[in-house]
């Protein structure tokens, strides 16, 4: 099932900085949040469905799993979407090769180019593939969105125009101070500030859910900190492009959500075979900054093992050296280490 929520009032999802009124003066929000966090709520949300008692530790895990058992539970996104017409329609992350054209409107970077490298004392003549060697450098706007058509007409090498971010969400900041529980007064140096978002008409999220039944076709959950509510609603299914079945000689990758690598921002050694039938060599990629993501288990009142994800609208390109294709077992067709049951690692693939 495709479920659609909506904000009853503003959502807080925070980032994995530790946070109190006297560690840190300010808590922002991240948006959309990451399957890790959806997964909680749509988990927690089917408890009710099933009507299990959340005292019930051992039926807790029978229906659900634990916190790094997801048992029949597949999950693609949040993604970030809006109601237009008759059909929502989802909305990605600028990618992280885009170059600016003309105010809002952006291209791919030119494609990756040979750069001879002199060779130092000892060692062979060698070769770099550079991304966007015949562009001019250009600052881009962040906070810039392209709709699931024309990021596909981006990853088909054509110019696109960005929506900016405010006219998707705001951001709003809210204050408060501590207060000495045993006095019942404010305590000095403790003022903070907290981010919330606030979507704007019609904008929600967006996620595939697949494993459990049901669930009837809307209804109120809680999400996010605060215990916040959503507005879910079944919808018809998006049409996520699916993977060739066999990959062109030259192919790139644009992450829709974040991916996490044992090898920091690559599987270890560059070894892709996991994720591949036949050989593939990375050859240029366009990362943004790190995403530390982590969590808290709550059945287990202890901190989940924190990660470095690449973010989304990350993108890479590669080349196969003959014959390939990906891997049939690949879980939801996701290229990740981590979390492809919950939807890390989703993918969507264009020839260059």
């Amino acid at each position: 099932m495709w479920l659609f929520l909506e904000p009853m009032d503003v959502w807080l999802f925070r980032d994995g900085q530790p946070f109190d009124a006297l560690s840190d003066h300010r808590a922002q929000s991240i948006f959309p949040p990451y399957p890790s966090v959806i997964q909680g709520a749509i988990r927690s949300h089917h408890l009710v469905v099933k009507n299990v008692d959340f005292r019930e530790k051992k039926k807790i895990a029978e229906v659900v799993g634990t916190a790094e058992d997801y048992k029949d539970l597949r999950m693609r996104g949040p993604f970030l979407a809006r109601r237009e017409k008759e059909k929502v329609v989802c909305y990605f992350p600028l990618p992280a090769d885009a170059q600016p054209t003309d105010g809002n409107k952006f291209r791919p970077a030119s494609h990756p180019q040979r750069i001879p490298v002199s060779a130092t004392a000892g060692s062979p003549t060698s070769h770099l593939l550079g991304l966007g060697q015949e562009d001019q450098p250009k600052k881009v706007r962040s906070g810039l969105w392209l709709d699931e058509r024309a990021l596909l007409a981006y990853l088909g090498d054509r110019e696109v125009v960005g929506v900016p971010e405010e006219y998707l969400f705001r951001r709003e900041s809210r204050f408060g101070i501590g207060i000495d529980d045993a006095r019942r007064t404010t305590r000095e140096h403790a003022l903070y500030e907290v981010e919330f978002i606030r979507p704007c008409r019609k904008v929600g999220l967006l996620v595939q859910v697949e494993g459990y039944d049901g669930w009837p076709e809307q209804g109120v959950l809680r999400i996010g900190g605060e215990g916040r509510g959503a507005f879910f609603q079944r919808v018809e299914p998006s049409l996520w492009p699916a993977v060739p079945e066999e990959l062109p000689p030259r192919f790139k990758i644009y992450f829709a959500t974040p991916t996490c690598f044992q090898g920091g921002w690559q599987p270890v050694g560059g070894d892709w075979s996991r994720f591949f039938d036949g050989r593939v060599e990375l050859v240029a990629a366009a990362i943004h900054k790190y995403e530390s993501i982590g969590g808290y288990d709550w059945a287990n009142d202890g901190h989940k093992p924190a990660r470095r994800y690449v973010p989304a609208g990350s993108v890479y390109y590669f080349e196969c050296l003959g014959h390939s294709r990906f891997k049939p077992n690949l879980i939801q067709n996701a290229v990740t280490d981590f979390g492809a049951q919950i939807g890390f690692g989703q993918i969507m693939v264009k020839e260059w």
